[in-house]
């Protein structure tokens, strides 16, 4: 089980107002939907198309970037059914899925949000490495 495709369908980047005091970012990523998708290769599997949000909301309130997409991420065929299924009744995927998609989803996300904030001179979404300097008489 593969991720093989991934696209962003929607992107917006909202500054509500200027860059006060402490500010705290709530990072948040999750699948809005799952449904099999048509590929002509490999008949040994099948692709899913998931379709993601992803979302940075700045507190106190001055702004938010969400990011929605899709990701086609190729199963075995016999798996298929499982999955759809389990999805339809509980909106739930398998942990393996799950775990393969989100953290290909964040590795996108994460850098294009990083960009956008950067355009909207908005704080880092994710924490940057930082040098500090040593101390004295170490």
């Amino acid at each position: 089980m593969t991720v093989i495709g991934f696209s962003f369908t929607k992107m917006l980047v909202d500054k509500t107002g200027p860059v006060k005091g402490k500010v705290s970012i709530n990072n948040n990523v999750g699948i809005r939907n799952v449904e099999e998708t048509k590929l002509n290769i490999n008949t040994a599997k099948k692709a899913l198309k998931l379709d993601f949000e992803f979302s940075s909301t700045y507190d106190p309130n001055i702004g938010k970037i969400i990011l929605e997409g899709e990701v086609i991420y190729l199963v075995d065929k016999d798996k298929t059914d499982d999955i759809l299924k389990n999805w339809k009744k509980n909106k739930k995927l398998e942990q393996e899925v799950m775990n393969a998609v989100l953290n290909y989803v964040l590795s996108k996300c994460n850098v294009q949000a990083l960009i956008l904030s950067k355009d909207m001179n908005l704080p880092p979404p994710i924490p940057l490495p930082k040098i500090t300097p040593p101390k004295e008489g170490k």
